[in-house]
């Protein structure tokens, strides 16, 4: 199909974006374009104008600073997949990156830009809940940090004002003994998933879970944190009988819509299921095995 007109700006500057964002409330940010662009072609989106900051500098960096992995706002998911930072010490993000699409789209599709759009059936929102991230909003006259947990509103929905920009991502360094995995059930490479589930985890010096997150993908109408799943796990030694317990919890809590890529007791049951392997392949990675 052919878009709707619309306005067309390429700012070379946070302010000058961030005006343009003022002066307009119906303007949509363009990074990578991979969720956007397919919207407004079939006019599902329809900006009045389109802002697209690719000309900004200074938001394609991946760097490990103050206790957080921080990564701008344009950074790709290819720039991600090579980062042999995220490969050594993030296995969750990696996973996460991996799965996403394919590679001509992760060559242009941001993490900012994926978190952003909100899609319950996107792969980073539930990671981010696991990992218990934090993304910088920046506004005219002031910047502030959103915890994850009160960035997702409901489907395609943030706590995004109008007038702000998400220039980066924060993803706290891993503890001592921390693993993490994403495992998801796609119909077809690059598809969306049917569902999926992140877990990211640490263990104390005798074993325990010291602290544990858990995201589901695309069983709600937004990313979801497994709550009484994590805290079924947290201070307990994993074993099979606790990790099932918590991987059922998660079934209960998930909130699935029946569609073609199947019923809502199959995609409960495959939650189950992806929480018990997601978990027991964290906790292998956080004993280095």
């Amino acid at each position: 199909m052919i878009p709707a007109q619309f306005e067309y700006a390429a700012p070379v500057s946070i302010p000058d974006a961030l005006a343009l964002l003022r002066s307009n409330p119906d303007a949509k940010i363009l990074s990578g374009g991979q969720s956007l662009i397919p919207l407004i072609k079939f006019r599902l989106a329809q900006p009045a104008l389109l802002v697209d900051i690719n000309n900004i500098g200074g938001l394609d960096y991946i760097r490990a600073q103050d206790g957080w992995l921080k990564i701008g706002a344009l950074v790709r998911e290819a720039d991600l997949e090579d980062s042999a930072l995220v490969r050594r010490s993030y296995p969750l993000l990696y996973d996460t990156t991996l799965s996403v699409a394919d590679p001509l789209v992760r060559n242009r599709a941001t993490l900012a830009g994926n978190l952003a759009h909100a899609d319950p059936a996107n792969d980073h929102p539930a990671t981010m809940l696991a990992y218990r991230a934090e993304v910088v909003a920046t506004g005219v006259n002031i910047s502030r940090v959103i915890p994850i947990d009160d960035f997702f509103r409901g489907l395609f929905a943030t706590s995004l004002a109008p007038d702000e920009l998400l220039t980066e991502v924060r993803v706290p360094m891993p503890k001592p003994r921390s693993g993490g995995a994403y495992l998801k059930m796609e119909r077809k490479v690059g598809d969306f998933a049917t569902a999926g589930v992140a877990v990211q985890l640490n263990l104390d010096a005798a074993g325990k879970i010291e602290q544990i997150g858990i995201g589901l993908t695309n069983v709600g109408l937004q990313a979801l944190r497994a709550k009484r799943s994590e805290d079924a796990l947290r201070g307990a030694l994993p074993d099979a009988k606790g990790i099932e317990r918590a991987a059922r919890l998660a079934q209960e809590d998930c909130d699935p819509a029946s569609d073609l890529r199947g019923s809502v007791e199959y995609k409960r049951n495959l939650v189950r299921v992806l929480t018990m392997r997601a978990i027991e392949k964290a906790i292998e990675r956080a004993k280095g095995m």
